[in-house]
């Protein structure tokens, strides 16, 4: 699958432009509809946590076009995320948390492309994550 690198790169900048804390609204709207998951987040503070969020959403933007990079580190981080007690249905709970946040942050500029794309994207990324759980 090709992603839409320039479209994906665009709207990040756009939503962040629009909430710097774009991270935190994330988990907001994770822990609103998937209570069940607040607990798998307490080893760190929840500004550490964001911070980590943030920084690994900053770097697959920036290595969009580095199938290399992307595979080798998103699986790392899936076969890690096992040891957090992340199941695979959490994927999904995170994939639809994400792409809500997004659009409620794009609002009249979220399109069906920008749907189409980041859930594309996402997907990748969970898939790779997903395949380094299952390595793991």
């Amino acid at each position: 699958m090709a992603l839409n690198v320039a479209l994906l790169r665009n709207s990040f900048d756009l939503v962040v432009e629009r909430q710097p804390q774009l991270v935190h609204r994330f988990y907001e709207i994770l822990f609103e509809r998937y209570p069940q998951a607040r607990p798998l987040f307490g080893r760190n503070t929840a500004a550490k946590q964001e911070k980590m969020l943030t920084d690994a959403l900053v770097a697959v933007m920036d290595h969009l076009e580095d199938a290399p990079w992307l595979t080798s580190t998103l699986k790392g981080l899936g076969a890690k995320h096992v040891g957090y007690g992340v199941t695979s249905e959490m994927y999904g709970w995170v994939g639809a948390s994400l792409l809500a946040t997004l659009s409620e942050v794009a609002g009249k500029d979220w399109t069906p492309a920008l749907e189409v794309a980041w859930t594309e994207a996402y997907g990748a990324i969970a898939g790779l994550m997903q395949a380094g759980a299952a390595e793991a």
